[in-house]
């Protein structure tokens, strides 16, 4: 029997003398609404005064645990039996607190936009949200205490995510529509219990198609705002495109934040990242937030795309009749170009050694001096450069000056390949999508499955490929609806498990997938980064340092 519903008074006080807990018999019987945190004189000092056996038992003073008292008008003895146990006031307000944790729990789980479904190890359904609700049309109170198994046969659910989540004991993520048809997709995770066993799965159900909608909308206002600047532009003569960006993921939004905040300051940007995972968009955003912007022209120039004999040229520029073939009116160079504005240097580890002097003697001085030309010209350009080479491995060669490395490398900005940024792949796929939707006038859609398969692929080619791959599709798929039979042949079956290359990549780009995947396999089969260490022969806090770069995590708890 619970203390509450006790059938005569009851209190604990705590050793010093207060009370910390009553039953509604108690507060009644003495016609006190507010009990808790009184010391004991509060509430009984005009029962101590009173003599001739009225106080039956023990006193207040000698804290003994039974009082009597006997002779109330109208009423039937009443026993108040109180104790001053530490242990038991502890328990309390623990349970007090419990309560208010668990109340807590529940109004976040209750309170989530998105849909959450806690099931048991069995599949039986013990907690949802009201959001299922929206979600689905199904009341909540429904799918209490049935099993997933029940909801498939009723054709509520299509997929089982709890069922993979068992058999993989992972997280497991599916695209799929729901019972009203909306795409939506589930994230299963297991929770473990002490011994490593699966005792529940929590799945969260977002709902794609609003997002969806909300990103058509976004881009619609940005297409129209593009239009306004490019007019703006006009008008004040000069004009440049912008491109998309799509941002979703964590390690993104702070790198575009770090942009946002360097934007208007002069020091050199180095960007690093591996191929089309978008430097160039970020070189982009940087110019079109900065003041010179205002002022001058962002000129580019990817120092890997001109040979090395015209490279001196295109950059500095050169006098008439400077070597032969030389324009006689002379050439402005790219530094010239860019004059109060930004260059962006693409590439920039493969400029020659001899180009390398030059272009730090420019960034020192500010000053620039054509191809045969017998003065200097002052400059103001802000350097932005990039490249998919590690350049520091590439001074310990020899193959890239370490004087110009650390002018380059005044603000490191390193953008993380696209299957370490999975919350952007289907926002980038459904961009690019409206894109070659509008270019060649079709209105291709892309189906569960297909976002699926690009949610799982690894994409070496990062974004270039995505957007690459998806005009393929547009283009030689009749049916207006992608799925994945319509991925080229190299694609199918392959799912982003096997390591395979499709397009050239740089020998380090080829290792680190090659890594991750021996990593991933791994970690199938070891349960800690010593075991791993061993297995791999390597040293464990290798382990621990490659397993945070490719944000990989054990199936089971670690020891």
């Amino acid at each position: 029997m619970e203390a509450g519903t006790l059938p005569f008074p009851f209190f604990i006080a705590s050793p010093g003398d207060r009370i910390s807990y009553s039953n509604e018999f108690f507060r009644n019987s003495l016609s006190i609404a507010e009990i808790e945190n009184k010391y004991i004189q509060e509430v009984f000092d005009r029962w101590v005064e009173i003599r001739g056996g009225q106080l039956i038992h023990g006193s207040l003073r000698n804290r003994d645990c039974i009082f009597i008292k006997n002779g109330m008008p109208d009423s039937e003895d009443i026993v108040y039996i109180g104790t001053f146990s530490s242990e038991l006031t502890s328990l309390i307000e623990e349970l007090k607190e419990a309560k208010r944790v668990n109340r807590e729990l529940d109004a976040t789980i209750e309170n989530s936009y998105d849909g959450i479904y806690i099931t048991n190890k069995e599949g039986v359904t013990i907690k949802t949200n009201s959001a299922i609700e929206r979600l689905t049309g199904i009341p909540k109170e429904y799918y209490i205490g049935k099993k997933v198994d029940a909801l498939m046969k009723r054709g509520i659910l299509k997929n089982s995510v709890t069922h993979q989540v068992l058999e993989k004991k992972r997280s497991v993520s599916l695209v799929q529509k729901n019972f009203l048809g909306k795409e939506v997709l589930l994230t299963g995770n297991p929770v473990f219990n002490e011994d490593g066993e699966i005792q529940s799965i929590v799945t969260n159900i977002r709902d794609l198609s609003e997002l969806n909608d909300l990103q058509t909308a976004l881009m619609e206002a940005n297409q129209l705002n593009n239009s306004y600047k490019k007019e703006i532009e006009r008008l004040k003569g000069r004009s440049y495109g912008t491109n998309g960006v799509v941002i979703k993921s964590k390690q993104m939004k702070r790198i575009y934040d770090t942009a946002s905040r360097i934007s208007n300051v002069d020091a050199t940007v180095l960007i690093l990242g591996g191929t089309g995972t978008g430097k160039d968009v970020l070189a982009r955003f940087i110019y079109d937030q900065s003041e010179r912007s205002r002022n001058g022209n962002l000129v580019k120039i990817n120092c890997g795309a001109i040979p090395a004999d015209l490279l001196e040229s295109e950059l500095f520029g050169y006098e008439a009749g400077a070597f032969t073939g030389a324009s006689a009116k002379g050439k402005a160079g790219m530094f010239e170009m860019a004059d109060k504005g930004v260059l962006f240097l693409d590439e920039v580890g493969e400029l020659p050694l001899p180009l390398q002097v030059k272009l730090l003697r420019v960034i020192q001085e500010q000053e620039v001096q054509r191809i045969g030309g017998t003065k200097p010209k002052k400059i103001n350009v802000r350097i932005i450069a990039a490249t998919n080479r590690n350049l520091k491995e590439m001074v310990l060669d020899g193959d890239f000056r370490e004087d110009l490395y650390y002018r380059l490398n005044v603000i490191p900005i390193s953008i993380p390949s696209l299957r370490e940024r999975k919350d952007e792949i289907l926002p980038l796929a459904e961009y690019y999508l409206e894109l070659m939707n509008a270019k060649y006038q079709v209105n291709k859609k892309l189906t569960s499955s297909l976002k699926e398969f690009f949610y799982e692929y690894t994409w070496p080619g990062n974004i270039r490929e995505l957007a690459n791959l998806i005009e393929r599709m547009v283009l030689i798929t009749d049916e207006d609806n992608l799925i994945p039979s319509h991925l080229p042949a190299e694609y199918k079956n392959m799912k982003g498990q096997a390591v395979e290359v499709n397009e050239i990549m740089t020998l380090k780009q080829a290792s680190e997938l090659a890594e991750e995947k021996i990593l991933q396999l791994a970690l199938k089969k070891y349960n800690t980064t010593y075991e791993l260490a061993k297995a791999l022969n390597t040293s464990q806090p290798t382990i621990v340092r490659k397993l945070k770069k490719y944000n990989l995590h054990f199936v089971h708890s670690l020891n």
